[in-house]
């Protein structure tokens, strides 16, 4: 799940991808602009931002009409519908990071090489993120918005009652280079713990965190399904099942009104948080929770969350779309995207300018936000992605891990049930 899916703070504006088709049948608005369509999910950011007002004030001769379903989990099978039909689909549409594999495995060919538009640079993106967007025969199909660097969020107060530091430089530095360190430090948080208090909200969460730092998860550079025999995989299982069998989870599930509500009564001492999430927590935890919280370093870089821009090749307009897309994804661009809605920059080049370098949280103490996940991004592994690497993700927590969580299922029973799941779902 990802932030403009948890968030899931827009109206069903329209019935699929087709309900992005505006203007009249000559693709033009009474005006006589150039309708440009922008198919999204989730409060995905660009029009709450103001880019498309600001692109429209520099290009008078565009209006952009923006069209959102609420979870991607709806929006994305529809998409998926429209683009191997050609019909039904906008200018432009936005892609889930979890399915940006599946989309440049199958439908690269229905999709603009965006890589090609005037004003886009390689080098201005990170590497692996690039990476994503692009398929196997070299082509850029897609081009990233944001990104979600992952660090850990952690509660002073609760670190001080416990015993353990809470500058979050001395906190990064206990769990610094592996996640076996940040089971260690929940023994010695629970060995202290305020009565009502766990170390962590989940133990589907630590999960995540793992498999998202490490480079080959789920399958193979050969495009073969591996995650049963997955060193990497099996390890972060194994250590997040010893957080939920270790009692140092609140066994709670991500996204649910009772971790929301968790937040508010201070139920957990650390979460890992992507960037987008702080906004999450602040909203969450409300005003008893400010200064409370802080962030620090994860043990090891990893990514959560992010979407990317494609241009479907059916477009009646697809140069102006892909100069649109090109523009929205420039780095300044993802600075202001960044200090308006807190989506992380997929542009490394939009790092260093001071809306992203500069940037604190009052929230979470003054925080260096800026610094902390920018660092993050860097190290995040070029990570071999495929097309099921959400149904994989999804039922190994859901299905599997959730279980030992909150029913104390054996991890060997637990495994083997997502095991079967999963088997299912590939089948279909």
């Amino acid at each position: 799940m990802r932030r403009a899916t948890a968030l899931a703070l827009v109206l069903l504006l329209g019935a699929g991808p087709s309900a992005g088709c505006g203007g009249d049948r000559n693709g033009t608005d009474a005006a006589g602009r150039t309708v440009l369509t922008v198919g999204v999910f989730g409060a995905f950011g660009l029009k709450e931002a103001g880019l498309y007002d600001t692109y429209m004030k520099l290009h008078p001769g565009i209006a952009i009409r923006q069209t959102s379903i609420e979870r991607n989990e709806n929006y994305y099978p529809q998409l998926l519908t429209h683009l191997v039909s050609d019909s039904g689909l906008a200018d432009v549409q936005a892609v889930e990071v979890d399915n940006i594999a599946e989309i440049t495995a199958t439908q690269a060919g229905r999709l603009e090489d965006l890589g090609r538009t005037p004003g886009v640079d390689k080098n201005a993106f990170l590497p692996w993120k690039w990476a994503q967007g692009t398929s196997a025969d070299g082509r850029t199909v897609a081009l990233g918005t944001d990104i979600g660097p992952q660090g850990v969020c952690y509660r002073k107060d609760l670190f001080a009652r416990a015993g353990l530091p809470t500058d979050r430089a001395a906190v990064g530095r206990l769990w610094a280079g592996d996640w076996s360190r940040y089971l260690a430090v929940g023994r010695r948080f629970r060995a202290k713990a305020p009565a009502g208090t766990a170390f962590v909200d989940s133990a589907s969460g630590v999960l995540a965190a793992i498999t998202g730092s490490s480079p080959r998860r789920f399958y193979d550079e050969k495009g073969r399904i591996v995650y049963k025999d997955s060193p990497a995989v099996r390890r972060a299982w194994d250590l997040a099942a010893a957080f939920a069998t270790g009692g140092l989870t609140a066994r709670l599930q991500q996204f649910t009104p009772a971790w929301d509500q968790a937040y508010a009564n201070g139920a957990f001492a650390t979460v890992s948080c992507p960037a987008w999430m702080l906004g999450y927590i602040q909203d969450k935890a409300g005003p008893a929770g400010r200064g409370r919280w802080d962030v620090a370093a994860a043990p090891r870089p990893g990514n959560w969350g992010g979407s990317f821009l494609v241009v479907p090749s059916v477009g009646r307009h697809r140069a102006q779309a892909a100069r649109l897309v090109a523009w929205l994804t420039a780095p300044a661009q993802q600075a202001t995207l960044f200090a308006r809605r807190g989506s992380f920059p997929s542009a490394s080049a939009a790092h260093a300018l001071p809306a992203v370098s500069g940037a604190t949280h009052a929230y979470f103490g003054g925080a260096p936000v800026g610094a902390i996940f920018a660092e993050a991004a860097r190290g995040v592994p070029v990570a071999v992605t495929g097309p099921k690497d959400a149904v994989i993700a999804q039922n190994l927590g859901d299905i599997g891990m959730l279980q030992v969580d909150q029913k104390g299922r054996s991890p060997r029973d637990a495994w083997d049930a997502a095991v079967r799941t999963i088997d299912n779902a590939l089948d279909e």
